[in-house]
């Protein structure tokens, strides 16, 4: 599930033209560069959905979050196929995630050095420590640099002393942004936190300085995802109204098992059941 993880924590946004500030969406593409691979992608965000389209080398898969209904769907549009997650589902799968940590935790004890050292970095890389959440991070102001066309703010990421990465900010006002914009994916954080904490924080959200720790909003951000460095980028935006009908599942889509979306279950049609919507 690691793949669409990554391209959730795309929504950011990016420059809009004043003229159509009127507009009840916003549309951003985007780039997430993992181990020098680059997928780009669109990420269209209402008050209450967010859809993003993925175009990688496997082909074009797409996210839905339904903020009123709490449901993430995962669509695999080569397949005409389509996993459906509720927020139940997210906390059984955190919650069996939870366990297998632990128990990897107690096995570290028995580890040689270097292997704990790679266990140790992989739990880390899922947002668990070995004493439970993985620590904080904190952000250092440094200088300036260009991303596009915005020059922003760049602010280091250290966690436990160390750098794990950083972001490259720019002000929202700058960018015609509200918190109403984006008050979707402060849902969404909380709907994936007990998943994956890590995913559910570089979520782009309008946060205060203290709480966030770094100001203004994340044009560029790098990050540790899975013991790989994740760079997402935005490369373009818009405002424009998003009809409800692109947050809905194609109607001769064919539901499958939530255990489709892990390695033995992708592409092989298990627990097919037939479409709801």
């Amino acid at each position: 599930m690691t793949g669409w993880k990554a391209t959730i924590v795309a929504a950011v946004a990016a420059l809009l033209p004043v003229h159509v500030w009127a507009a009840q969406g916003v549309v951003i593409a985007q780039t997430v560069t993992s181990n020098g691979k680059p997928t780009t992608s669109e990420v269209q965000v209402t008050q209450q959905r967010m859809r993003a389209d993925i175009d990688s080398p496997n082909g074009r898969q797409t996210v839905i979050f339904d903020g009123p209904k709490q449901l993430l769907y995962v669509i695999n549009t080569a397949r005409k196929s389509y996993v459906e997650m509720t927020k139940a589902d997210e906390d059984q799968l955190g919650a069996q995630m939870s366990g297998m940590m632990a128990q990897a935790a107690k096995m570290l004890e028995s580890m040689p050095p270097a292997q704990r050292a790679q266990m140790e970095a992989m739990m880390k890389g899922r947002g668990v420590s070995m004493g439970g959440p993985a620590a904080k991070p904190e952000y250092r102001k440094g200088g300036t640099q260009k991303v596009g066309k915005w020059t922003c703010d760049v602010y280091e990421m250290r966690t436990e002393g160390q750098r794990t990465g950083e972001v490259c900010t720019v002000s929202p006002q700058a960018l015609g942004f509200t918190p109403a914009d984006f008050a979707v994916t402060g849902q969404m954080a909380e709907f994936m936190r007990g998943l994956s904490p890590q995913s559910a924080d570089n979520l782009f959200q309008i946060g205060k300085p203290e709480e966030q720790g770094f100001s203004g909003v994340p044009v560029r951000r790098v990050s540790t995802v899975l013991g790989r460095e994740v760079t997402t980028e935005i490369t373009g935006t818009r405002r424009q109204d998003v009809p409800d009908s692109m947050f809905v599942v194609p109607t001769d889509f064919t539901k499958q098992a939530l255990g489709a979306l892990g390695p033995r279950g992708r592409g092989r049609g298990r627990g097919a059941e037939p479409s709801e919507h």
